[in-house]
This record gives C-alpha cells, structure tokens and sequence, in this order.
C-alpha cells in the first residue's frame, strides 16, 4: 500500500540513544565486550536519511540514555539494570560527558533529551519539546529496537504522535530479538525501511 511522503514540517527523524558508551569501542559497553554488528552498522545507515530530513526543514532530535549521579557521584542503577549490566561504573553515562554524547556521525543533533529509563517520554521534556514545535511525526532509529525503541514508539502511539518505525535503523543485541520487536511494533506504527523514507522525501 503506497504511503504519502511524511509532512516534513511536522515531523523528525528520533534518534534513540546512539550514544559512544553504547557503540565506541572505548565506551561501557565497547569496555566490556558488550555490542552487535548490526548496532555499529546504524550510524552510518541513519546519516543520510538524517541530512535529507534536516535539508527539507525537520528535526533531528537525540535521545541519551542518562545514568544520574547520586550520592558521593555514584550512579543511580536501577536494580534490574545493575544485574544485566554489572560492568556498569561512576562516569558511565554521565551528563556532558564524552560517552553520554551522540555518536560524531550523527552530530549535532536539533534537540537533545536526556532519559533515564526505556521510553524517551518517561519524566523527559520530550512532548512538551514536540508540542510547542509543532511536531506530531516521528521517523524513530536506533537502540533497542526490544527497549529504548519499543517502548518510544508505544507511548508515542497513546499521545496520537504518529511514528514510523525503520527496520534497518534500529537493532538489538540480536538479530533474533529485533525482529520479533519490529512484528510486535506493526499494530501501533508503520514499519519501513531507510531508502524507502528518503525516496518519498525525494519524490515529495
């Protein structure tokens, strides 16, 4: 079914926390022999859909997965985290600092929102950022496509924020499991596929 070419004054590209701690080899998760092919793979793959959105007026908004600090700067873990992640440490994902940055790939960003669970809605400046801009469109890559991803897009679905999930710009620690996300994604968003987007912008 043919799909008309996303209204680009109302829309932008959500990049999902592709973020050096998650994808540098020097990061937390490069540290710790924690990553996937498929995830390195998206900065590149993401880029120039990123620059046809930004050339025709959209926005390109940056989703951190945050880790605050606490007591003595120690990071507030949520305990199910800390057991899948234990290699997490003080300085991960902090704030300003170089592993919490989006990937040089994909710099800048229009718009940064700082997270600190799954959804980039939850206790975020995310809707009121969307609402005050106009925004009612969103094109959403990156990681997970079973977390961060996931949970974005449903709760962009309960605010009547449209969203268009891509197939090839997201991944997750498997390939197994980002494909059962995706499927699991279809009643709630479209699903498409990089090129497919910047055609329809092309064509528009």
């Amino acid at each position: 079914m043919p799909h008309a070419p996303p209204d680009l004054a109302r829309a932008a590209l959500l990049v999902v926390d592709l973020q050096n701690d998650f994808l540098h080899p020097d990061g937390a998760y490069g540290r710790a022999g924690q990553g996937a092919p498929e995830i390195a793979a998206l900065p590149a793959r993401i880029k120039p859909l990123a620059e046809a959105m930004r050339a025709r007026g959209a926005l390109v908004i940056a989703t951190g997965f945050t880790l605050q600090p606490g007591r003595g700067g120690e990071p507030i873990i949520s305990p199910h985290l800390k057991e899948l992640r234990p290699f997490l440490r003080r300085g991960d994902f902090l704030p300003g600092s170089w592993g919490h940055a989006l990937v040089d790939e994909l710099q800048p960003a229009d718009v940064a929102i700082e997270k600190v669970a799954y959804s980039a809605f939850y206790m975020t400046r995310l809707e009121w950022v969307l609402r005050k801009l106009g925004v009612d469109r969103l094109v959403v890559a990156g990681i997970v496509t079973n977390g961060g991803v996931a949970s974005t897009v449903r709760d962009a679905h309960v605010r009547d924020i449209e969203a268009v999930v891509l197939e090839d710009g997201c991944a997750a620690f498997t390939p197994e499991v980002h494909r059962a996300a995706i499927e699991a994604l279809r009643p709630v968003a479209r699903v498409a596929r990089v090129a497919q987007i910047i055609a329809e912008i092309e064509a528009a």
